[in-house]
């Protein structure tokens, strides 16, 4: 190598001209931007159905029912029933009236007796709510995959 001649050639300077600023001719208002930059779906996702009684999914009576029941944790397992798979249906009708179809883990729970006298009343705190029936049933029987993934996650299965 100390015979080959140089590929490059090196030039020193004393200094170098400063580039251009780049120049923005139209710049947009923040109040401009941030309604641009708005979601579309914004409102669209908020809104609830017109004709939505408060007995159906979605309707006040029914969600706050299952907020209720979203609040009821199982004493063994650190999941709400809901989220659990516990709950089997709910059913409101126009007076106010709730019906829910519920079972526990096995036949043999240690809470077996209390959880379904918790669970009518906490559904009938329930604003709109006239009376709440809890109709504990076996069949079918509750397993794993009934749970909701965010109960898996709790858990740790996912």
């Amino acid at each position: 190598m100390t015979g080959e001649e140089p590929r490059f050639t090196v030039e020193e300077v004393d200094s170098v001209p400063t580039p251009p600023r780049a120049k923005v001719e139209h710049i947009e208002a923040p109040a401009t931007k941030l309604e641009r930059k708005k979601d579309y779906l914004e409102g669209f996702l908020a809104e609830k159905p017109q004709d939505l009684t408060p007995g159906e999914p979605g309707g006040a009576i029914y969600d706050g029912v299952i907020a209720a029941l979203k609040e009821i944790f199982d004493p063994e397992i650190p999941v709400n029933i809901y989220d659990l798979g516990l709950i089997y249906g709910v059913e409101v009708d126009d007076e106010g009236g709730v019906v829910v179809a519920m079972t526990l883990t096995t036949p043999h729970c240690p809470v077996a007796e209390s959880m379904p006298g918790e669970v009518e009343l906490r559904v009938s705190s329930v604003p709109g709510v006239r009376d709440a029936e809890v109709n504990l049933v076996w069949d079918p029987p509750w397993d794993m995959a009934k749970m909701t993934d965010e109960a898996r996650l709790e858990l740790g299965m996912l």
